[in-house]
């Protein structure tokens, strides 16, 4: 097929999809986007490869294109190249969705920096994490300083993969371990994750500092995790995957699936699966 037919075909199969999600929830739909998108990614860097300089496909090269507006990113070094050049020509707004829980204390200290200048040039900054940050200290210390500079933090007990929107570019995850990634300038796409973005966030609840300890924490977003959980339970999701998706470790999952079990008075995950598939049966802590 030739190369250009192939874009045309991939984006009028972006474009379907885009109508027919109107009424999908958020979450599951953008995680499907992000495997489409990269599958369209793929293909078309196949369909190119004969036409294409080798370098170009290489990790820091320029990427392939799957369609006009969406452009493949190949590597660590490729993807924070091109956010970086983003953020170097911000504007307006930056709105990111990071998962998997607290990030490493040194990223967030080195963040502080950028954060503070994006700020004092008056771009807008919303950022969500997963309830699981507000048990880390670094987090904390990080989201109390950036509010105080102006940014807006919230958290959900679990959302979408990771997500980066400047402007009128935006960055998703193509692949489980983040080493590859989709730039997408498509308005039609980046509105629709736009929209995504602001969804989840009316739906989450602003970072806390008081109470500082993470017991009163649990208090506050605990049956929002569990309730997650049981759910993603039922739906079939590998320990890993639910794990990933409620930002916890796999040992505090079986930890929480113990207490869960208990409460139910489930012998086994079998029967515990059994219990929560229960139309009857409602999960209450």
């Amino acid at each position: 097929m030739d190369v250009v037919k192939y874009v045309e075909t991939a984006q009028s199969g972006v474009d379907d999809a885009l109508s027919a999600a109107s009424g999908a929830e958020p979450q599951a739909f953008l995680q499907e986007l992000a495997a489409h998108l990269g599958r369209l990614a793929q293909e078309a860097a196949q369909q190119a490869v004969l036409a294409t300089p080798a370098a170009a496909l290489e990790p820091g090269g320029d990427g392939a294109t799957a369609g006009p507006g969406v452009h493949y990113l190949h590597g660590l070094a490729r993807i924070s190249t091109a956010i970086d050049e983003a953020l170097a020509a911000v504007r307006r707004d930056i709105l990111t969705a990071q998962p998997d829980g607290a990030r490493p204390s040194a990223v967030l200290k080195e963040a502080l920096e950028s954060v503070r200048r994006h700020i004092a040039a008056g771009i807008e900054m919303r950022t969500l994490y997963q309830h699981t940050t507000r048990f880390d200290e670094a987090t904390k210390e990080y989201v109390r300083a950036v509010t105080e500079y102006g940014a807006q933090v919230r958290t959900l007990e679990e959302f979408f993969d990771r997500l980066i929107i400047v402007d009128d570019i935006a960055f998703i995850s193509a692949n489980e371990d983040r080493t590859t990634a989709i730039s997408i300038t498509e308005p039609t796409i980046v509105r629709f994750l736009r929209d995504t973005f602001d969804k989840a966030w009316d739906r989450a609840k602003p970072f806390p500092f008081v109470p500082l300890h993470a017991a009163k924490a649990a208090d506050d977003v605990m049956p929002a995790i569990r309730e997650s959980i049981c759910r993603l339970l039922v739906e079939g999701y590998s320990d890993k995957a639910i794990a990933r998706r409620t930002g916890i470790s796999e040992r505090s999952l079986q930890a929480h699936i113990a207490a869960i079990k208990q409460d139910l008075g489930a012998l086994n995950r079998l029967q515990l699966g059994y219990l929560l598939g229960r139309n009857e049966a409602t999960y209450v802590l």
